[in-house]
């Protein structure tokens, strides 16, 4: 949570999207066939067996939140539904920002317009857009840690949060290695506290569809400006 303020700008940074704390999206990770009478329930609608996974990413492609327990064939707006994080917003325990969902997601999300009528609503589809497509190429990179699991699923389930964890790991420390005398955990704790923190906050509660409705639009409006799309969006 304290570093929501510095997420938030590195969002805006992509395409001066506002109040971002993440971007959602869930991933099949497939696997053998469980057997047993429930074995189907690992189909997903691509025809394989699978764990359906929801991610969280920052606009770094840095794991955020990850929720690993659900067979291939449930929804992902059924997993959201009864994830943790879920909770977290509606309880007000997260209230600086929003995730950034496609449109399978309940519109709390902020999710695109089906239909974009106005410059403004096609201005907000693009920036949304631009900005959610970090958790689809995060994605891209993490799967080649946790591909075609052959193990049990209590096995399957916790390899793909540790590999969850070596992503981040990898993220963390591509531009610099740390030293042999120096703990990994060490070295990542000192390599934030060296970031300069972002002080400016944008406090945001969506508690319902209404709310989450209108601050849509009141961010399609303000893409509403040929001016500010063609010279801030890049």
């Amino acid at each position: 949570i304290d570093e929501f303020p510095q997420v938030i700008q590195e969002f805006h940074a992509v395409s001066n999207f506002p109040g971002v704390v993440g971007a959602i999206d869930c991933t099949y990770i497939k696997i053998q066939s469980p057997g047993g009478n429930r074995a189907e329930i690992y189909r997903n609608r691509k025809g394989y067996f699978s764990i359906n996974v929801q991610v969280i990413s920052d606009a770094n492609l840095r794991i955020r939140n990850v929720t690993a327990r659900w067979p291939g064939s449930v929804h992902d707006s059924t997993i959201f539904n009864n994830s943790h994080i879920r909770a977290q917003f509606e309880m007000g325990r997260v209230n600086e920002g929003l995730l950034l969902g496609d449109s399978g997601y309940p519109l709390r999300n902020l999710t695109p317009y089906l239909h974009p009528e106005t410059r403004g609503q096609h201005n907000y589809n693009t920036a949304h857009i631009r900005t959610r497509n970090c958790v689809e190429r995060m994605i891209g990179v993490w799967k080649r840690l946790s591909l075609g699991l052959r193990t049990k699923r209590e096995t399957t389930l916790t390899i793909i949060v540790a590999t969850a964890v070596l992503h981040n790991i990898a993220i963390e420390t591509m531009d610099e290695l740390p030293p042999e005398n120096l703990p990994l955990y060490r070295f990542i704790q000192e390599r934030r506290m060296r970031n300069d923190r972002i002080q400016n906050r944008v406090p945001i509660q969506v508690e319902d569809e209404a709310t989450a409705l209108a601050y849509r639009n009141a961010i399609a409006q303000h893409f509403d400006c040929e001016y500010y799309f063609h010279f801030n969006i890049k």
